[in-house]
C-alpha cells in the first residue's frame, strides 16, 4: 500500500482502517469449552489470593489455604522473572539441549540418569496428599500467569505440570546432581554409542581388610534485647533467588529467599524461628567402582558371590539443530548403587545420591511452618536435605546447628572420599543416621554459632563438637578463612542489635592477606636484587591493615597478587585452599613471590594504566539486562563495591565467575539475599537484595536496591499485615494487575 502526502491524522486513519480490515479477515479461533472451563477454574483460585507489592516490589502473598498461597507465590515469581523459572525447570528436567543445542546433551542425560519423565510422574502420583496439593498449586499458578500474559513467549515450556517439581526438589543451586561432573558422563556416554565393556576379571580373591555461605545464630544473652538473632547470608549467583513473603490461613507465614520456580521459602524465617542453609562438605554421595563384564551375552556386575544383571535401558533426547530439533538416543546403565556416570581406573563407576523428591519437597515446605525447636527437629528427621548445613534460632531463645541432614551410615573402615569397591557388599550404605547421631550444636555456652562452609569443630569456639566422636565421613570439611574471620568477629562480642549484627556480617578484615602479604614484603626486603620500581607498591602493602575499602589501592594490589599466585604458583600436593595461601605467604620460595608480584603489577599497569588504582575503580556492580548469562561492559555505567572475594576470608563476599571479557571485576555471586532477624514477642528483620526484586530492566525494582547494596544499607522488612499495608504500593489478585 502506498500513501499520498497528507496530514499525519489522515495517515493514521488509513493505517487503522487497513489493520481493522486485516484483523477482520483473520478471525481468531474461538476458545474451546474446555479452555474456558480451565480459565474459570484458575480464576476462581486466583480470587482467593491477594498480592501486595511493597515499596521495593517485594510480593506479600496472602491465601486462604497453603495451596492458594503457593498459587499466588508462583504467579508473583513469574511476574518478577519468568525466564529464570522456566530455565530452572528446563535444566532440571533434562531439556536444556532443546534450547541450547547439542552441547547441552550430557547435562540433559545426567538429569535423566536419575529420573525419567515417567518416574517423575509416578513420584507425584504416589506423593503425600499435601505435597500433591502444593504441586498442583505450583502448576496452576504458573499456567494462570501464562494464560493472563499472552505477550510472554516461553522458550520451551508452554504448560507446567504438577510432576515437574519432582525434578527440582532441592533449593540449593543445582542440588546434589550438579556435583556430578559432566566431563565423566561425556567421556563415558560420548555420542550415544555403546561404551567399552571391561573384560571378565579373574576369580575374586577373598576379602581382606582395607587399610561453597554464612550463617550466624546469636543467643539472647549476647543481644541488647535479650532475644535470639539470626544472620541469613547465602553466597549464591546473583538473581538466583527472589525475596518473598507468603501467608495462608493454615499457619503459613514465611519470609525470605525463594529459588525461582519453587514453592517454599528456602532461607528465611517465620514468627517463631528462622533457618539459614550453608553448603556442606559432609559426605552425602558416593562413587562405587563396579566390576562389569559380559556373561551369556548380557552385562552383569559382581556383587559379593553373585553376578547381578546391569539394568540397561535407552533415553532419547531432543536437541536444537539449526531451526529444527534432532534426536539422539543414549543407552543407560544402572546397578543397585545408581547410574553409571563415568569410568575411573578402568572401571565403570556408579554415583549414588539422595533421590527421594516427594519427601524432600515435603520437608522443605513444612520447615517453613515449624514453631519450635522440637518441631524443627521432627522436620529434620525426614532427612532429605542432603547438601546443606543448617543454622537455626527461635523466639524461645534457642540457637542450634545441624551439620548435614541426609547422611548415610557406612563402614568407617573404607575411604569414601574415593570410589569404593562396589563388588564388596560391606561398602553399601546401611540406612541413614538419625538426627541425634549427626553433628549438632544446641545452645552452646559461648552464646553464638557460626558456619561458613567450614568445619563444624570450630562452629561454637571451645564448645564445638569434637572430631574424635564422629566417623570421619561426617565432617571432612576443613577450616577456611571465612570461618577464621567469623570466629574473630564473634568471639567476645555482645550487645547485638540488628544493626550491630549487620556490621559484624560486613566486617572488612581479610585474614587470607594477613597470611599472604607479610611473606611478600619480607621476600622483597630480603632480596639482593629487588626491583626498586616496585618499592612504592610494596610500601602501600606494608602500611595496609588487611581490610577492604573502595579507596584502597592495597586491596587492588593484594587481590591481583593473590589471584595470580593461585593460578600460577607452585602447588604442593594435598593442601586445602587456606593451607595453600598460607604456604604462599610463609614457606614458598621468596623469588617465586617476587616473580608473581612483578607479573601482577605488570598486568595492573596494562589493564588500568597504573597499579596505583583504588579497589572501587576495579570492583564494580553492573546490571544491564535480564539475560541468564550476564555480559558486562567497562564503558557502561557501574557502581563501586567495597567488598571482596570469599577466597580472602570476606564474610560479605563478592566475586565474578564465568567467562571474563572485561578489565574490571563485575560481581556475579556472593552476597545476594541477606537478612538479619530478631525473635522477640514480635519478629523484627532487615533485608537486602542484590540489584532489586524484578528481572525486568524496565521495572523500577530492577535496580532500586543497587546503591543500597554497595553501601550495606538494609531495608526494614514489613512482616505483620499492618506494616505491609502501610508500605503497600500495589494490591491485586493474580490476573488483575494493571500492566
Amino acid at each position: 500500500m502506498q500513501f499520498e502526502t497528507g496530514s499525519l491524522m489522515t495517515k493514521r486513519a488509513i493505517i487503522f482502517a487497513f489493520l481493522t480490515l486485516l484483523m477482520a479477515c483473520q478471525s481468531p479461533i474461538p476458545p474451546t469449552e474446555q479452555q474456558n472451563q480451565e480459565l474459570e477454574r484458575l480464576s476462581a483460585i486466583a480470587s482467593q489470593v491477594e498480592i501486595i507489592r511493597d515499596d521495593f516490589g517485594v510480593p506479600h502473598i496472602y491465601g486462604k489455604t497453603d495451596a492458594d498461597a503457593v498459587f499466588g507465590l508462583l504467579y508473583a515469581q513469574a511476574e518478577d522473572d519468568f525466564p529464570r523459572i522456566e530455565r530452572n525447570y528446563i535444566w532440571a528436567m533434562g531439556r536444556l539441549a532443546e534450547i541450547e543445542g547439542e552441547s547441552a546433551l550430557h547435562s540433559d542425560l545426567r538429569a535423566r540418569l536419575y529420573m525419567t519423565m515417567d518416574e517423575a510422574k509416578a513420584a507425584y502420583e504416589t506423593a503425600d496428599p499435601q505435597v500433591k496439593a502444593l504441586c498442583n498449586a505450583f502448576a496452576n499458578g504458573l499456567n494462570y500467569y501464562l494464560k493472563t500474559h499472552p505477550d510472554v513467549t516461553p522458550q520451551l515450556l508452554t504448560k507446567f505440570e504438577p510432576w515437574m517439581p519432582m525434578f527440582f526438589s532441592e533449593g540449593s543451586i543445582g542440588g546434589d546432581i550438579e556435583q556430578i561432573p559432566l566431563r565423566g558422563i561425556a567421556a563415558f556416554y560420548g555420542d550415544g554409542s555403546t561404551p567399552p565393556v571391561p573384560a571378565k576379571p579373574e576369580a575374586m580373591k577373598a576379602f581382606t581388610e582395607p587399610g561453597g555461605s554464612n550463617g550466624f545464630a546469636i543467643a539472647g544473652e549476647l543481644t541488647e534485647s535479650g532475644d535470639a538473632m539470626l544472620l541469613i547470608n547465602p553466597h549464591t549467583s546473583f538473581y538466583f533467588r527472589g525475596e518473598v513473603h507468603v501467608v495462608s490461613e493454615e499457619g503459613l507465614n514465611a519470609y525470605g529467599a525463594v529459588t525461582w520456580g519453587q514453592f517454599f521459602v528456602y532461607q528465611g524465617f517465620n514468627e517463631h524461628n528462622g533457618w539459614m542453609h550453608t553448603s556442606t562438605y559432609t559426605d552425602f554421595m558416593d562413587e562405587f567402582a563396579e566390576t562389569v563384564f559380559m556373561q551369556d551375552g548380557k552385562l552383569v556386575y559382581q556383587y559379593g558371590d553373585e553376578q547381578r544383571d546391569v539394568e540397561v535401558s535407552d533415553v532419547t533426547l531432543s536437541y536444537k539443530d539449526g531451526d529444527s530439533l534432532s534426536e539422539r538416543t543414549f543407552p543407560t546403565y544402572h546397578t543397585h548403587h545408581g547410574p553409571i556416570t563415568h569410568i575411573e581406573d578402568g572401571k565403570w563407576t556408579a554415583t549414588k545420591i539422595n533421590w527421594d523428591p516427594a519427601r524432600a519437597l515435603k520437608q522443605s515446605f513444612i520447615r517453613t511452618k515449624t514453631t519450635s525447636l522440637p518441631e524443627f527437629n521432627d522436620m529434620m528427621d525426614l532427612r532429605t536435605n542432603s547438601s546443606n548445613n543448617t543454622v537455626y534460632a527461635d523466639k524461645d531463645g534457642n540457637i542450634a546447628y545441624y551439620h548435614g541432614n541426609f547422611l548415610p551410615k557406612r563402614d568407617d573402615r573404607f575411604d569414601y572420599s574415593k570410589p569404593v569397591d562396589g563388588a564388596n557388599p560391606a561398602t553399601d550404605w546401611q540406612g541413614l543416621h538419625e538426627v541425634s547421631e549427626i553433628i549438632t550444636i544446641s545452645n552452646p555456652t559461648n552464646g553464638w554459632i557460626q558456619n561458613a562452609n567450614s568445619t563444624p569443630f570450630t562452629a561454637a569456639a571451645e564448645f564445638s563438637p569434637k572430631s574424635e566422636n564422629y566417623p570421619k565421613y561426617m565432617a571432612p570439611d576443613v577450616e577456611n578463612f571465612r570461618g577464621i574471620h567469623a570466629q574473630k568477629v564473634l568471639k567476645g562480642s555482645s550487645g547485638y542489635t540488628l544493626d550491630k549484627l549487620i556490621t559484624a556480617a560486613y566486617d572488612p578484615y581479610l585474614p587470607a592477606f594477613e597470611a599472604l602479604i607479610p611473606g611478600l614484603i619480607s621476600a622483597y626486603d630480603g632480596s639482593n636484587n629487588r626491583d626498586e620500581s616496585h618499592a612504592a607498591a610494596i610500601d602501600v602493602l606494608r602500611d595496609w591493615d588487611f581490610t577492604v575499602r573502595a579507596d584502597s589501592t592495597a586491596m587492588s594490589l593484594a587481590h591481583f597478587y593473590g589471584r595470580t599466585y593461585l593460578a600460577e604458583g607452585e602447588r604442593p600436593d594435598g593442601l586445602s585452599q587456606m593451607q595453600l595461601i598460607t604456604h604462599f605467604g610463609k614457606t614458598s620460595k621468596p623469588q617465586e613471590r617476587l616473580a608473581i608480584f612483578a607479573k601482577s603489577v605488570a598486568q595492573m599497569n596494562k589493564d588500568f594504566g597504573t597499579w596505583n588504582t583504588p579497589w572501587g575503580e576495579i570492583n564494580r556492580f553492573q546490571r544491564l539486562n535480564r539475560d541468564i548469562k550476564s555480559i558486562f561492559y567497562d564503558d557502561k555505567p557501574s557502581l563501586a563495591v567495597p567488598l571482596a572475594s570469599g577466597t580472602w576470608g570476606a564474610l560479605a563476599a563478592y566475586g565474578q565467575r564465568g567467562e571474563v571479557t572485561t578489565k574490571k571485576i563485575y560481581g556475579t555471586r556472593g552476597n545476594s539475599f541477606v537478612a538479619v532477624v530478631e525473635f522477640g514477642d514480635k519478629v523484627k528483620a532487615k533485608s537486602l537484595l542484590a540489584g532489586g526484586q524484578s528481572g525486568d530492566p524496565n521495572n523500577p525494582h530492577f535496580f532500586d536496591q543497587a546503591h543500597m547494596y554497595t553501601k550495606a544499607q538494609f531495608k526494614d522488612v514489613p512482616y505483620y499485615k499492618d506494616d505491609v499495608d502501610s508500605r503497600a504500593k500495589e494490591i491485586y489478585s493474580p490476573g488483575q494487575r494493571e500492566r
